[in-house]
């Protein structure tokens, strides 16, 4: 098994791989600004660092909820918070269609956290654009959910589907695999479970996590 330690390196590594581009965007970006005496290239310029600005953000508000435990991991959190985080990374990119069928205002802090990481690799499954779909909702003291992407082309390592399911070595959880590594571990812990289904042009991605004790009902 993973050690605690080793998991939180690998997250780390991960999340200093995602936010590289655009705070190295930031960088190049002021370094032209400083250079730059042409109204209309500092223009571009400018809108280049507020597009880098607004995608370093996003990525770190979806970091704090999907990764972070402010506020313990007891509490529940209202759907809309996750509904525009995943919509801004998803926005990124103008080919994906994005829908939602949630019809809870607010659900547990670990079946967000599940929610919110299935719909990131769902999400970067769509190479070519297509179409996110991302469902939740409370029955028999269970949260299930759904995250399902189809389109012409889908871009998914089945190690990430193994890791979901808990049918990884310690040895094969990379920084690639860590955040379904780590959802793995939360679901097992709580009780329930992740599963993944690949077809052609179609990537399923769903989880059953209990409620925590206390908030059934």
């Amino acid at each position: 098994m993973t050690s605690q330690t080793d998991l939180a390196a690998l997250l780390c590594s991960r999340l200093c791989h995602d936010m590289l581009s655009p705070v190295g965007a930031l960088s190049n970006g002021l370094e032209l600004l400083a250079d730059e005496q042409d109204p209309e290239m500092r223009k571009r310029c400018i809108e280049l660092l507020e597009q880098s600005a607004k995608i370093s953000t996003d990525k770190l508000k979806f970091f704090r909820l999907a990764f972070g435990a402010a506020g313990g991991f007891g509490d529940n959190v209202p759907v809309e918070e996750a509904q525009e985080v995943i919509g801004a990374l998803a926005g990124d990119n103008k080919r994906i269609e994005l829908n939602w069928a949630i019809g809870e205002n607010s659900l547990p802090k670990p079946a967000v956290k599940v929610l919110l990481n299935l719909s990131q690799i769902a999400l970067e499954a769509l190479v070519r654009g297509g179409t996110l779909d991302i469902g939740a909702e409370k029955l028999d003291g269970n949260v299930e959910i759904v995250a399902r992407a189809t389109g012409k082309k889908i871009a998914f390592d089945e190690t990430i589907g193994h890791a979901l399911q808990g049918e990884v070595s310690a040895a094969e959880v990379t920084s690639r695999t860590a955040a379904a590594h780590m959802v793995a571990l939360l679901a097992e812990e709580l009780g329930g479970g992740l599963q993944y289904a690949l077809g052609e042009g179609s990537l399923v991605l769903g989880a059953v996590i209990p409620e925590p004790e206390g908030m059934i009902g």
